[in-house]
């Protein structure tokens, strides 16, 4: 069998230079690009969420830490959107946006209804377009007590309870037509998973499409809320070192194993 040769150098010829170790500066500028790309990656591209409230249940629970796409929906029109993978918000997408009011905090609603739909429910079912929603995510509760949960909108003011916003007070009557309600230009009606136990565009309005942060997508980790037992212990037992150690020993069993990397429909 023939073996391969190897071509010796040239007399006189230099060596080849060893390839030198990255040096300092070499370390501090992959270090710079990294923090630039991860910065660039958490302003424009994903954001990490947590689930604050029990309003998205079954489908998003208490102490779910979600990451959240930013670059899936269409922009406001500039000219290198058509370049981008940009998608128009479809009915049925879970969302996350600016709360119109009280500081805009940020929310996680399912959007029921798009610009221009014809929104009613009776009897707790969900009309859109005069269609049945088909809504395997929902889940209610008969002990629960939510005057626009089996019929929206209402038919007088008189129904009109406590926790709905003054504003939407006065507003929503002008987007109702026929005993439907009439979803404006520019603006998406979004409610709970969680029907009786959701504060969402039945109380407080619309969503206006520039409100809107982004689509989550993955569950990327998961934690249990402490019991009430746990709740009750002495506040002192708890501080500093100790209390620290004592969160890290229970994060193993908080942590809600079978949630972690889970799509979020």
């Amino acid at each position: 069998m023939a073996e391969t040769a190897t071509e010796a150098p040239a007399a006189g010829a230099k060596k080849p230079a060893a390839p030198t170790r990255p040096g300092w500066r070499e370390s501090v500028e992959s270090l710079l690009i990294t923090i630039i790309l991860a910065l660039f990656a958490t302003c424009f591209v994903v954001q990490a969420f947590k689930i604050p409230s029990e309003s998205m249940e079954p489908t998003l629970l208490v102490g779910d830490h979600l990451l959240v796409n930013k670059f899936i929906f269409e922009s406001s029109g500039a000219w290198y959107d058509r370049f981008l993978p940009y998608r128009a918000i479809r009915r049925g997408d879970v969302v996350v946006f600016k709360f119109p009011y009280q500081d805009h905090p940020f929310y996680v609603k399912r959007v029921i209804g798009l610009p221009g739909d014809h929104i009613k429910i009776v009897n707790s079912v969900v009309y859109v377009n005069g269609q049945r929603m088909n809504e395997p995510y929902v889940e209610h509760d008969p002990a629960a007590y939510d005057p626009f949960a089996e019929n929206f909108p209402p038919a007088s003011v008189d129904y009109f309870d406590a926790a709905v916003l003054p504003q939407w007070a006065v507003e929503l009557p002008k987007y109702v037509q026929d005993g439907q309600l009439v979803v404006p230009p520019g603006r998406y009606f979004v409610m709970g998973d969680n029907r009786d136990h959701s504060w969402d565009s039945r109380y407080w309005g619309f969503v206006p499409k520039d409100a809107v942060m982004g689509r989550p997508f993955v569950i990327y980790w998961s934690l249990k809320e402490p019991e009430q037992s746990d709740l009750d212990v002495s506040t002192s037992s708890r501080k500093g070192i100790l209390g620290m150690l004592d969160s890290l020993m229970r994060l193993p069993f908080d942590t809600r194993w079978h949630r972690m990397f889970k799509g979020v429909h």
